[in-house]
């Protein structure tokens, strides 16, 4: 028995019916998605947890994304923001991976060195950087060391001879770590004053003569601080990135200081956190759905004309990118070369 042929007309047919079933299906499964987002977030409080003090950039990113992100998640919910500072912010790292509701309620600003201290096994921390949800990114980070003038350690050269007092956040922190790493590579004699629950709280001690120095943004410093660089108060010793910022041609870079490979390669692993900047992260173990809705709630507050408009206002360095993107970044940390991480765990130790 001789079966009928199939005509190119009807197998183009066939075919044409059989992707516009297969495209229904995903836009009506995509509509699900979106409906069971909306259902639940409707009439739900969102908390954005900030893991440092009032002040800082951190507090000053969270509370602006906490301000528009509510507009753009189905459902509409309330977003407010709580501070839960502590350990250089890894009280609410830990908090969130281990404690926090996992359904999309609570989300989370912490310190852009927790994928590197996770890959470190640094004291304290009880997380995977890799299993959290990353929602997106405000901006990349500039962060630098301020030196008072009246302080003898206010050049490298002066702080590899004198002992220079500098404010601390926590062990983990920035303000922690890369005072160990100068000390480390180039004999610097930087003493490190724990405590103070954010970077505004190390500039004011500062400012009263507790220490000499302390570790700020970039974007804190010309927003708050910039009578001290004019009025010659205080100096920007460094910044911790890998190519200098166009603002700042000239200070140098951590990295741009090594005289070795094998230094370059540390610090260019220690600065790398800066790619990271501030960022909005959620719990692991959320339902895809509400992970999908807080990405795209996140992508759309960045484009806000609202939030734009502050930006501009405030002068504030923005370079959003996507929580997909950043997952990479992180991925990219947790598989960096063992030499270095060892390295970084002696100096850490020490």
């Amino acid at each position: 028995m001789r079966l009928p042929q199939i005509t190119k007309s009807r197998l183009r047919a066939s075919r044409t019916s059989a992707l516009a079933g297969a495209l229904a299906l995903a836009l009506s499964g995509s509509a699900a998605l979106a409906q069971g987002a909306e259902d639940f977030f409707k009439g739900k409080n969102v908390t954005v947890y900030i893991g440092f003090s009032p002040g800082g950039t951190y507090d000053l990113f969270g509370r602006m994304v906490s301000r528009y992100i509510g507009k753009h998640i189905p459902g509409q919910p309330n977003v407010v923001a709580s501070n839960m500072p502590g350990a250089g912010s890894l009280t609410a790292a830990n908090w969130l991976y281990r404690v926090a509701p996992k359904d999309g309620t609570a989300l989370g600003i912490v310190s852009q060195t927790m994928a590197m201290d996770e890959a470190l096994k640094a004291k304290g921390v009880q997380f995977k950087a890799v299993e959290f949800n990353w929602i997106g990114r405000v901006t990349s980070n500039i962060e630098v060391h301020v030196l008072s003038t009246k302080s003898k350690g206010a050049t490298l050269d002066g702080a590899r001879l004198a002992e220079v007092p500098v404010a601390s956040t926590g062990p983990g922190s920035p303000s922690d770590t890369y005072p160990r790493i100068m000390n480390d590579v180039f004999g610097t004699k930087f003493k490190i004053i724990r405590g103070f629950p954010g970077s505004t709280d190390g500039l004011l001690a500062v400012e009263r003569g507790e220490v000499d120095g302390a570790l700020t943004s970039w974007n804190t410093m010309k927003s708050t601080r910039m009578d001290w660089l004019t009025d010659k108060k205080a100096v920007l010793l460094v910044q911790y990135v890998t190519q200098r910022s166009p603002e700042l041609k000239d200070v140098p870079t951590l990295v741009e200081l090594a005289k070795t490979d094998a230094d370059r390669n540390l610090l260019t692993f220690a600065v790398s956190s800066a790619e990271l900047g501030r960022f909005i992260i959620a719990p692991p173990g959320l339902p895809a759905d509400r992970v999908a809705a807080l990405r795209k709630a996140f992508d759309a507050a960045m484009k806000d004309p609202e939030l734009l408009a502050e930006v501009s206002k405030a002068k504030l360095d923005f370079e959003p990118l996507s929580g997909e993107e950043l997952a990479k970044i992180v991925a990219q940390t947790a598989s960096a070369d063992q030499g270095v991480i060892e390295r970084m765990q002696k100096i850490l130790a020490e």
